[in-house]
């Protein structure tokens, strides 16, 4: 995917896509469509195009983890979340469908149906694993 047509490198392109606030190096953004699925979700993306989280500066990483607590300071004034997940995917087999690095940071409830089952749920129920 070239910069250009980079979801992430063009956020004011998208109009459902909204800068919840940012950094120097970084933006926490919320998409409204999103909202209905993962009520609150949202990512923190580097402003330069970066592939994935390996690519990113030591200034971006410390950007990255300032907008993870603004964030999280974010959902607890609006959703009365009990959790979250947050997680980066890399890569085509990691779960990454968009080139450029995003950190999700999801609320979660106690009454979705996968509340309690964290990220690691899905890699459990799958037998064939490479590696235990």
């Amino acid at each position: 995917m070239h910069e250009k047509e980079c979801p992430y490198c063009n956020l004011s392109a998208d109009p459902e896509q909204q800068i919840i606030f940012e950094n120097k190096t970084c933006a926490y953004i919320q998409k409204s469509s999103e909202q209905t699925v993962l009520e609150g979700s949202g990512l923190i993306v580097p402003k330069r195009h970066a592939v994935d989280v390996f690519s990113l500066t030591a200034e971006e990483l410390i950007d990255t983890q300032e907008l993870l607590i603004k964030a999280k300071d974010y959902l607890e004034e609006r959703n009365g979340h009990d959790g979250y997940s947050v997680g980066w995917n890399t890569g085509k087999t990691g779960g990454q469908s968009i080139p450029h690095a995003h950190l999700h940071v999801i609320p979660r409830f106690s009454d979705e149906p996968y509340a309690g089952k964290g990220i690691r749920y899905w890699i459990k129920q799958n037998d064939n694993r490479r590696h235990p």
